[in-house]
């Protein structure tokens, strides 16, 4: 099943950027409608999965299109989870992409144990009332220091077999991407329906 019309429920570019080269990809939604405002979503819970339920139920509800969101954490397992939810924010209320990837190689410092995980949690609320949730997982490690100009957020210190996500063309880290195979749990939840 393909959805008419969609908003892609977010304020970061870069990640409007990347959900809409996948759902290109998938040939999963008709039309991205792109020229449509919402008011800021408070993203207060306590789950990647309810932050994302409540951008895409508020973005449906404004705009009365079918909403697609996301939250993405990095699960670092030396910090038993963290930062996971509180990834966009790790280095503090003001934080930049640059300020948490320093935050978090500070805090990994002398850590040899560095396995990670980037998860994603996909949401899509449609004007109907229906809603799914999906979920996709990248796994990896932290790496010493930052390398890479591609991407976005952790991606520069996040790798997989040495090389990390900013450093892989984009074909290459959509095909492998906890965002990416999010997405194409979407696309197969929504045929099987």
């Amino acid at each position: 099943m393909r959805i008419e019309r969609a908003v892609v429920a977010s304020k970061n570019v870069d990640k409007v950027t990347e959900i809409e080269s996948v759902l290109a990809e998938l040939d999963l939604v008709g039309e991205i409608v792109r020229d449509v405002d919402w008011e800021d979503v408070l993203e207060d819970g306590d789950t990647l999965e309810a932050n994302a339920l409540l951008k895409a139920r508020a973005v449906m509800s404004e705009t009365g299109l079918a909403a697609i969101a996301d939250d993405t954490g990095l699960e670092v397992d030396a910090l038993d989870g963290a930062p996971g939810v509180h990834s966009a924010r790790f280095s503090g209320p003001d934080a930049t992409y640059e300020s948490n990837v320093v935050a978090l190689l500070d805090a990994l410092r002398g850590v040899s144990d560095r396995r990670a995980t980037f998860r994603t949690v996909v949401v899509l609320c449609e004007p109907d009332g229906r809603e799914l949730v999906v979920e996709g997982a990248l796994v990896g490690r932290i790496a010493e220091i930052a390398r890479g100009t591609n991407g976005f957020g952790y991606d520069p210190i996040f790798e997989i077999d040495g090389v990390t996500v900013a450093q892989m063309k984009a074909e290459q880290k959509s095909a492998i991407s906890h965002r990416a195979v999010a997405m194409r749990a979407l696309a197969d939840a929504l045929h099987s329906r």
